[in-house]
C-alpha cells in the first residue's frame, strides 16, 4: 500500500491566526508522545485518522470551544513523537494543573500528554521552533522481537556502526540539504543548519530516556559492539520532507559497505537526491525534542523561572 504524503513541508503551517490569538486569554503549550502506527501523520486527512484530528477534539471536548492546534513539525505517516510540541489559544479557565489530565481523558491510549503549560501568546509551536532533535532507530541482530516491529527499522543485514558514526561528522553545519529531500523545489529554502549528529549501538532503548521531560535522575545508556539496536540522533534549526529518514537510508548503506563514510560529503556537496540513499521506513522514526526561546514560555505578567 502506497501511504499518501502528509505534508509538503514539515517546517511550515497554516499561517498563524493572530485574531484568535487577540481575542483569547490565554495560550497552552502541550509536549505530546504518539505511537503513529495507526495515524496519516499529525495534519488533518480526509482518508485517515490523525493526530491533530484527535489532539482538537480532546481540546473541544474539554473546553468547549472549537480550536486549531498548532504543531512543531507535521509527522508523516507511521512516524512516532516522544516530544511533540503543540499549542492552542483558549479562554477556557481550567487551571492548568489540571489540563493535562483533561485533555488526556478525550485521547486514545496511543497519543498522551506529556505535559501542558501556559506560554505568552506570542508563542506558536510551528513559527517559534529554534532546534527539533529526532531519533532513527534499527534493529540489525539476526531476530527482531515481534514486539518491535511497529517501532524500529529492522535490517536483515548487520551493520558497521563504526563506519555510520564516523560519516555522521560531515552532516554539522549549515549546507543546502537538498540532496536528502524526497520533493525539490519547495516553497522556501533546502539551506539547514545541523548542530548536532551522532550515531552509536546500545543494548537498550528506553524511550522516555530520549527526552528531558522523561529522563530518570540515573538514566544510562548501555553501548556495546554486539548490541542489536543502532540509534541515529540529529539536532537541526529544521528538517526538509523525510530529510532524516533519506540521512539514515543513506547511512544505512555506508553501514553496508556500499559506500565510504566520506561519501556523505560528496553527497551533500552534490546536492542530487539520486546519490543519497533510499528513503528508510516511518517507523523507525522520533520526533525527540524542540526546543523554544525562554521568554516566549511564559505567559504574559510572568518573569521567567516563576
Amino acid at each position: 500500500m502506497t501511504l499518501q504524503r502528509t505534508d509538503a513541508v514539515p517546517d511550515d503551517n497554516e499561517p498563524v491566526d493572530d485574531a484568535e490569538a487577540q481575542s483569547t486569554s490565554r495560550n497552552i503549550q502541550l509536549t505530546i508522545a504518539y505511537d503513529g502506527t495507526q495515524y496519516r501523520g499529525w495534519q488533518v486527512q480526509p482518508n485517515g485518522p490523525s493526530i491533530q484530528a484527535c489532539v482538537e477534539s480532546a481540546v473541544r471536548d474539554l473546553t468547549g470551544e472549537q480550536r486549531r492546534v498548532y504543531c512543531a513539525g507535521r509527522t508523516d505517516s507511521g512516524v512516532h513523537a516522544i516530544g511533540q510540541a503543540a499549542n492552542f489559544h483558549t479562554n477556557s479557565r481550567i487551571p492548568i494543573e489540571n489540563m493535562r489530565r483533561g485533555l488526556q481523558r478525550f485521547l486514545p491510549h496511543d497519543i498522551v500528554i506529556v505535559s501542558a503549560r501556559e506560554v505568552s501568546r506570542n508563542f506558536h509551536a510551528t513559527y517559534a521552533a529554534i532546534r527539533k532533535r529526532y531519533q532513527y532507530l534499527i534493529c540489525d541482530s539476526d531476530v527482531c522481537p515481534p514486539f518491535l516491529n511497529r517501532f524500529v527499522h529492522h535490517s536483515r543485514f548487520h551493520l558497521q556502526a563504526d563506519l555510520m558514526d564516523a560519516a555522521t561528522e560531515y552532516l554539522p553545519g549549515t549546507h543546502d540539504f537538498r540532496c536528502f529531500e524526497t520533493e525539490f523545489p519547495n516553497k522556501a529554502s533546502s539551506v539547514r543548519t545541523v548542530m548536532k549528529a551522532t550515531l552509536r549501538r546500545i543494548a537498550v532503548w528506553q524511550p522516555w530516556q530520549s527526552a528531558h521531560h522523561w529522563m530518570p535522575a540515573h538514566g544510562r545508556s548501555y553501548d556495546s559492539t554486539d548490541a542489536p539496536f543502532v540509534i541515529f540522533e540529529i539536532t537541526a534549526d529544521g528538517f526538509l520532507y523525510n530529510m532524516v529518514r533519506a540521512i539514515a537510508g543513506t547511512l544505512i548503506e555506508i553501514g553496508r559497505r556500499k559506500y565510504p563514510p566520506e561519501s556523505m560529503a560528496d553527497i551533500i556537496r552534490s546536492q542530487d537526491r539520486s546519490r543519497a540513499g533510499i528513503t528508510a521506513p516511518a517507523e523507525g522514526l522520533y520526533l525527540v525534542q524542540v526546543d523554544y526561546p525562554d521568554e516566549l514560555l511564559t505567559p504574559e505578567g510572568m518573569t521567567p523561572g516563576e
